[in-house]
């Protein structure tokens, strides 16, 4: 971790500590992601596993990734990745994306073709994903080692958003 890295966790905690709304915890970790590893596209999924949904919870990119409605939870090796290992997946061109994301064509789109997709788990539950999307090949094994620091802030900006959504 090198003095930018920890400007960016510090940035990001200033954030949650005087910033107690949803949009701005998970804008905060967008930043924070952006800075530590990169993310052209960037979004936040929460998942209800009792019944088998998962929701976008914030998108930087609200036109083509709308923060509305469910999607089914697709059992597959994403999935085993994800939530049955609790380890982040990495794919790092757009063929393999395919193999996982059926919206690969609007990933393409928007000039991305590799994706960390990383658990947020608290108390031994699995609250959703953070997810980041690059070029082709941006997720070097250093940047998915990098990608670990994004843990801990995640799972303060999931608890800020649910926080908030209780109140």
């Amino acid at each position: 971790m090198n003095t930018e890295h920890i400007a960016a966790l510090a940035d990001f905690d200033a954030t949650i500590a005087n910033d107690a709304g949803t949009e701005a915890a998970y804008r905060a970790l967008q930043t924070l992601s952006r800075k530590l590893i990169g993310a052209k596209l960037f979004t936040i999924m929460t998942v209800d596993m009792a019944n088998e949904l998962a929701r976008r919870a914030y998108t930087s990119h609200p036109d083509e990734y709308p923060v509305s409605g469910t999607k089914p939870i697709h059992y597959d090796r994403w999935f085993d990745t994800v939530h049955k290992a609790r380890e982040t997946f990495v794919a790092n061109t757009i063929a393999d994306i395919s193999t996982v994301f059926g919206d690969y064509e609007t990933i393409a789109a928007l000039g991305c073709g590799s994706v960390v997709n990383i658990p947020v788990v608290v108390g031994g539950e699995l609250l959703g994903t953070v997810n980041c999307l690059d070029v082709e090949h941006h997720y070097t094994p250093e940047r998915v080692a990098l990608s670990k620091l994004l843990e801990m802030p995640a799972k303060l900006a999931f608890l800020a958003a649910a926080r908030n959504t209780a109140k």
